[in-house]
C-alpha cells in the first residue's frame, strides 16, 4: 500500500509541475517544464550520493578505520539480501545518520559522530537496519526525486515570472499565487512521501536487526540528542534534512503536515507494536539487549553474538 501511495503522489508531484509550467507559458510552458524536470532529475540521480556526503563532509571508513561500525553494516546488509554500501563518519556531535544513492549497487550510509557516542551497540544496529531499509526499498532514489522537483518547481515559478514571454504569462495575481502555493504545495507532497517510506524502513529495519525495541530505543536517545545539539552543517544545508533519520533541524516535530518526519512518539509505538507481534519484549535493564527474535542470526547474548556493548566512542 506504501508503494502505490508513494507512486500516487509522485504522479501528483509531475502533474503539478507540469501545471505550473502550462500556467506560466502555456503549452510551451509545460513542455519547458518538462524538458526541466528530465534535466533536474538526471543530474540528481547521477550525483545525488556525492551532493549529499559532501554537503556533510562525510569520510569514507572501512574495515581498518572503523572496523565495529563496518563490520556491522556488512552483517546486516548480508541479512537485508542487499550489496554492502560504502560506510562513511560525518565528523558532528548531534547523532544522526542517513542513506543515500541511486539503487542499492550505488548506495552508502552516514553516521554522525555523535550517534556512535550516544547509542549502544544494538541501538545503531537497529538505525543502520533503518538506513538499510531504505536502500532496499530504492527509498533514496524516490527521496532525492522528490527533493529535485520541489526545488525545481520553485525556480520553474521564479523563472516564469521574471523571464517569461509577456504575451503568455498570466496576470500578476495568478503569478503571486503561484508563486506561494505551488512550493508550498510541492513541500507537502515531498513530505507527504517522506513519512510514508520512514514508517515502512521502521517496519523492515525492525525485522533486518531483528529487534524493534532497539531501533525504538535508539530513535528516542536520537531526538533528546538532536534538541540538545544543533548541528551547524544540517542548518546550512536544509534540503537534506529528510534524508536523516531524525529530522536534525527540529528533531521530528509534531506529525502534520509540514513535518519531512513522523512523530517520533509515533514511530516508536508502532516499533514496540512490532515487537510485541514478533514476541519481544523491552531486554532487561543493560548496558544493551540480549532478547533475540526466533531463530535470529545474531546469537543469544547481543547483536552479532558479541556482548552487549556499553556506548561508544568506538575504533
Amino acid at each position: 500500500m506504501n508503494y502505490v501511495r508513494t507512486g500516487m503522489l509522485m504522479a501528483g508531484l509531475t502533474a503539478l509541475f507540469l501545471a505550473v509550467g502550462y500556467l506560466l507559458g502555456g503549452s510551451s510552458g509545460m513542455l519547458i517544464a518538462l524538458i526541466f524536470a528530465a534535466g533536474t532529475n538526471l543530474f540528481s540521480y547521477w550525483n545525488s550520493d556525492r551532493l549529499a556526503l559532501a554537503a556533510h563532509n562525510a569520510q569514507e571508513v572501512d574495515e581498518r578505520t572503523a572496523p565495529e561500525l563496518y563490520g556491522m553494516v556488512r552483517e546486516l546488509a548480508a541479512r537485508a539480501n542487499i550489496p554492502m554500501p560504502r560506510v562513511y563518519l560525518i565528523h558532528d556531535d548531534q547523532p544522526n545518520a542517513f542513506a543515500t544513492g541511486r539503487n542499492p549497487q550505488n548506495a552508502a550510509v552516514a553516521a554522525t559522530t555523535g550517534i556512535l557516542r550516544t547509542l549502544t551497540y544494538e541501538e545503531l544496529a537497529g538505525v543502520m537496519a533503518h538506513e538499510l531499509a531504505h536502500i532496499k526499498n530504492h527509498d533514496t532514489l524516490t527521496m532525492t526525486i522528490t527533493a529535485t522537483f520541489a526545488g525545481a518547481i520553485s525556480s520553474l515559478v521564479t523563472f516564469g515570472m521574471f523571464f517569461g514571454s509577456r504575451d503568455n504569462r498570466p496576470n500578476l495575481i495568478v503569478q503571486l499565487l503561484l508563486s506561494i502555493l505551488a512550493p508550498m504545495a510541492a513541500a507537502l507532497i515531498q513530505m507527504a512521501i517522506s513519512r510514508s517510506r520512514e514508517y515502512e524502513a521502521d517496519r523492515l529495519g525492525g525485522r533486518i536487526c531483528g529487534n524493534p525495541v532497539w531501533l525504538a530505543d535508539a530513535l528516542a536517545k536520537i531526538a533528546a540528542g538532536v534538541q540538545h545539539n544543533p548541528s551547524e552543517t544540517a542548518e546550512a544545508h536544509p534540503a537534506t534534512a529528510h534524508l536523516f533519520i531524525i529530522n536534525p533541524l527540529t528533531g521530528g516535530g509534531m506529525d502534520n503536515l509540514f513535518s519531512t518526519h513522523p512523530d517520533t512518539g509515533n514511530r516508536i509505538a508502532a516499533l514496540m507494536e512490532q515487537a510485541r507481534a514478533m514476541g519481544l519484549g523491552r531486554a532487561p535493564a543493560a548496558p544493551g539487549f540480549t532478547q533475540q527474535a526466533p531463530g535470529s542470526p545474531w546469537g543469544k547474548t547481543g547483536f552479532g553474538g558479541e556482548p552487549p556493548r556499553q556506548p561508544g566512542p568506538w575504533g
